[in-house]
This record gives structure tokens, C-alpha cells and sequence, in this order.
């Protein structure tokens, strides 16, 4: 036997193969954790609202029988009844679209917008760098909420506005993680390889510095977006969003508050929800963190 044949080498898998262990690995660590089982349950059951609400209610969201208003939880009524007499449950989850589209919308501003400043701003450097991250920094001194009850009062009420409020105020956050990446991947030996070559620098920023920095970022993302729902749902309870009757999330919550000591679930319920949906998306954002200080 020779030496050769003693000590083969087995040929590296095709690169299409690399993802399997990925997989493998996310399905394993999901289904090991409970808290993780439980998150991803919460999050696919509000995914399920808002793409097709009629499998879960059959009743309409604004329509209210007075003969029925405020009654309690029961098994007819699982999340009882409002002041018109509507069901808060059927409220809740034709909400869900709505709430969850802007929220999709905030999230998605923030994320290209923040992206798309931190690149720039990491890659070039300079007095860009610093012109870019002044701009950041006063968005940052200024509390969350208040930005963004500056923006949306100069764009005017809606939902649709008021997502895009919300996304303005988390471009900074966003900005700030990117250009950190930048920094970081800036000066690898792949990149001055890539710069020695001959490629031109935006190639060089999109093919190899942007991929290879926008892990954290969509970890980030997923953080956002539990921030993004208590936003959105903050402005909509204070009159930012559409007017009723639209089920939304954060004006079923205000409609309920003049009945807190006589009808503890118009608030309760709708509160729940929200709750339990940013602790979810909390969580799996944890997951997905661990995930890329793995790699």
C-alpha cells in the first residue's frame, strides 16, 4: 500500500452542499430550546392573521351589536366585547395586516436607509465619515419617541406615515452597526486583493464588503422590528394613525382606556398581543445572534 493511497484526502463538497449544516444546525437549536419553539409558534400564528384572517375569525371587524357590547371573555367572545359591541378578538386579528405591514414598512426604511449611510460612510472615511456620523449622532441624542412624533406631524397622520417615522428614527441605529462592520471588513486581505486586481470600488463595496458585513445588521433588523411594533402601536394609541374604526393594534388599546375599571379587556387583551409578539421577536433575534458569533 503506498503512502498515497494510505492517506486520501476526501474531495471538499460542492458548494451547494455548505448550507446543509447551516440548516441542520438552526433546526436543531430552535427545536433544543423551548423558549425558541414558543417564539417562532407566536410569531407564525400573527404571520397567519395577517395573511388570512378569515381562517381564524368569521365575523366582521367593524361590525358591533349594542345588544352585546361589553361583555367579558368567554367562549363565544374570546377576548369579549367593546363598547359598540364588536368582537376584540376579530379586531385583533384583521389588525394584524395593518399592524404588521407597517411595521414590515418601518423596519425595511430603516434597514436600506441606515444600511446605505454606514457603508458609505465605513468605506470612504474621512470628512464623509465625519460629516455622516455628526447627522447620526444628533438623531441619536434625540429621545426615540419624540423623533419620531416630529417626523410623522410633519408628514401628517396614517399608518403608512407613521412606519415611515418610525423607520427614520432606526436609521441611525442602523447606520452605526453597518459602519462598525465597514471598519472592520475594510482592511481584509480579500479586500486589497480584490482593490489590487483592479476592481473598481463599487463592485468591490457590493460584491464583497457588503455581503460580509450585513450579518449583524439583519440581527439588528430582527430587534427592530419588536421595537418597531411598540412604536408603531404607541403612535396609533395616541392618535397618529388611521382613524377609527380600523382595528389597529394601538387604537384598540386607546379606545379601551375610558373602560379600564369596567372592562379590563379592551386593553388587557389587545396589550397581550403586542407583548407577546416583541418578546418573540426578541427572542429569536437572541437566536439569530448567537447564530452569527458561531460563525
Amino acid at each position: 500500500m503506498s503512502l498515497t493511497s494510505a492517506r486520501r484526502v476526501p474531495a471538499p463538497a460542492p458548494s451547494g452542499f455548505q448550507t446543509a449544516p447551516s440548516r441542520v444546525w438552526i433546526l436543531r437549536h430552535i427545536t433544543g430550546s423551548p423558549s425558541l419553539v414558543a417564539s417562532s409558534l407566536v410569531v407564525l400564528v400573527v404571520l397567519s392573521w395577517a395573511v388570512a384572517p378569515w381562517l381564524f375569525v368569521s365575523g366582521d371587524p367593524l361590525y358591533g351589536d349594542t345588544s352585546m357590547r361589553l361583555l367579558p371573555p368567554s367562549a363565544e367572545h374570546w377576548f369579549g366585547t367593546d363598547n359598540l359591541g364588536r368582537d376584540v378578538f376579530t379586531r385583533i386579528v384583521y389588525g394584524a395586516a395593518e399592524s404588521l405591514r407597517a411595521t414590515t414598512l418601518a423596519v425595511a426604511v430603516g434597514l436600506v436607509g441606515g444600511s446605505a449611510i454606514g457603508l458609505i460612510s465605513g468605506f470612504i472615511g474621512g470628512r464623509v465619515d465625519t460629516a455622516l456620523m455628526r447627522v447620526i449622532d444628533v438623531l441619536l441624542a434625540i429621545p426615540s419617541l419624540l423623533l419620531a412624533l416630529m417626523v410623522v406631524t410633519a408628514l401628517g397622520f396614517g399608518t403608512t406615515k407613521v412606519a415611515i417615522a418610525v423607520g427614520v428614527v432606526a436609521v441611525a441605529s442602523f447606520a452605526r452597526v453597518m459602519r462598525a462592520q465597514v471598519l472592520r471588513v475594510r482592511h481584509s486581505p480579500f479586500i486589497e486583493a480584490a482593490t489590487g486586481l483592479g476592481m473598481r470600488w463599487p463592485t468591490v463595496l457590493v460584491k464583497h464588503v457588503l455581503p460580509n458585513s450585513f450579518g449583524p445588521v439583519l440581527a439588528l433588523a430582527a430587534i427592530e422590528f419588536g421595537t418597531a411594533v411598540l412604536s408603531i402601536a404607541a403612535l396609533s394609541f395616541l392618535g397618529y394613525g388611521n382613524p377609527p374604526p380600523a382595528p389597529e393594534w394601538g387604537s384598540t388599546v386607546a379606545e379601551g382606556r375610558n373602560y379600564l375599571a369596567t372592562a379590563w379587556w379592551l386593553t388587557t387583551m389587545p396589550g397581550l398581543v403586542i407583548i407577546s409578539l416583541v418578546l418573540a421577536t426578541n427572542r429569536l433575534s437572541r437566536g439569530f445572534e448567537h447564530r452569527q458569533g458561531e460563525r
